[in-house]
């Protein structure tokens, strides 16, 4: 079908069913421009707990829709497509978080917000690439339990000087960056400068200029003097820095760089899920409950 015609057709069930689009940078570009809020984890889960609409449907990734209906129980809240799961946030069950927890009484459990609704439950509380060093000195003093993601871990440690035990949990799009793509990258464009997610490698964030979540890599990209970059995030990301930044040159730093999961959803399914109110996302109580304190400790630093 018509690109337009299904955008016309999205707009009019939207204000049919008082619906607000949230989409992921990483989302196919038709989706971040018929989205009525595109951000990065953090931004999405605030906009998710303020908004008024009536409906949310969120385009990205399964944790991240849990997220919006943890914070959020009197909206109704849709996943365009089921099946956009996170492999990382499979990497960790609350079963298995309950018995390192139980090996190491007294510490604190961080959990990044690629996790399930049920680990976030097991956790005290949760943070994402813009603020997980923010959350970590927020625990001052006490030993640190991060899960899932050990490269995000492993950089915050090293950013504030502090040792963590790290779960052996990893984002399969950011890990197939490796060491010879920045160099074959930084051979073609000398004088761009490296931007990477802290989901990479270590060896890989290491040789970066830069190294932040998806918003501080647009913020960067858009404050800086330079004029060309080489982009270690997932591909979705161009659309917002070629739209944000123009005159400026991007290159993705591996065409390996695409979340197949992230790129699941399409305006077709957007158009369907609104007609229907299918793809809904609900969360047990007593887990919601448990899961909203950690969500919330998050939202309250600045």
């Amino acid at each position: 079908m018509n690109g337009g015609i299904l955008e016309s057709e999205i707009r009019t069930l939207k204000k049919e069913r008082n619906a607000i689009i949230l989409a992921h940078y990483y989302q196919r570009p038709e989706i971040q421009d018929i989205a009525d809020f595109v951000g990065d984890s953090l931004q999405l889960s605030q906009k998710a707990a303020s908004t008024d609409a009536e409906v949310i449907v969120f385009c990205g990734v399964d944790f991240m829709a849990e997220s919006a209906a943890i914070l959020s129980p009197d909206k109704t809240v849709i996943l365009p497509e089921l099946k956009a799961g996170c492999p990382m946030a499979r990497m960790v069950d609350a079963e298995s978080l309950r018995q390192w927890k139980a090996e190491q009484p007294g510490a604190k459990v961080v959990c990044y917000v690629n996790s399930s609704a049920e680990v976030k439950a097991e956790s005290d509380i949760c943070c994402t690439s813009s603020n997980a060093k923010e959350v970590v000195e927020s625990l001052a003093g006490a030993d640190i339990l991060f899960v899932p993601d050990q490269n995000l871990g492993r950089f915050v440690s090293e950013r504030l000087g502090r040792s963590f035990d790290l779960w052996p949990g990893y984002c399969k799009t950011h890990d197939r960056l490796r060491v010879e793509d920045i160099q074959v990258a930084r051979g073609l464009h000398p004088k761009a400068e490296i931007l990477v997610h802290p989901e990479c490698r270590e060896e890989v964030w290491r040789l970066a200029d830069y190294v932040g979540s998806t918003a501080g890599i647009i913020r960067f990209a858009q404050s800086s003097t330079n004029e060309e970059f080489i982009i270690g995030t997932e591909s979705g990301i161009l659309h917002e820095l070629k739209k944000t930044c123009p005159g400026k040159t991007f290159y993705l730093a591996s065409d390996k760089l695409v979340c197949p999961n992230m790129k699941a959803t399409t305006l077709e399914k957007v158009r369907d899920a609104l007609r229907d109110m299918s793809s809904r996302i609900s969360v047990p109580e007593g887990i919601r409950v448990r899961a909203k304190q950690a969500l919330d400790r998050m939202l309250v630093l600045k």
